[in-house]
């Protein structure tokens, strides 16, 4: 797989990406403004490296990867020509039958 197209976010993966965002703010906007930039930058670099991520080991499909960025999980899918972030959710939670 080449370089992809473009990035598309899932409303699971906007809400959640959000959600930590809003819950990291509550202690820090820095550390929360922080998070969220640094977060950015790692997806951007699927759009060069597709395929960066590991196959998420509870769903086993080569195109269901994560990369991962401090404690959280970085689920995304891919097509041919996109990626889609699927859910940003912490190490320690399970993940959910969502793909």
């Amino acid at each position: 797989m080449d370089k992809i197209e473009k990035i598309i976010w899932t409303d699971d993966g906007i809400n959640s990406f959000e959600d930590i965002v809003r819950y990291i703010s509550m202690d820090s906007e820095y550390y929360a403004s922080n998070f969220a930039k640094k977060v950015l930058l790692s997806i951007e670099t699927l759009k060069i490296f597709p395929r960066i991520g590991r196959v998420v080991p509870e769903y086993n499909n080569p195109n269901i990867r994560e990369i991962i960025y401090q404690n959280y999980r970085i689920v995304y899918k891919l097509s041919d020509k996109a990626v889609y972030i699927v859910l940003i959710i912490h190490g320690a939670k399970n993940l959910p039958k969502i793909i």
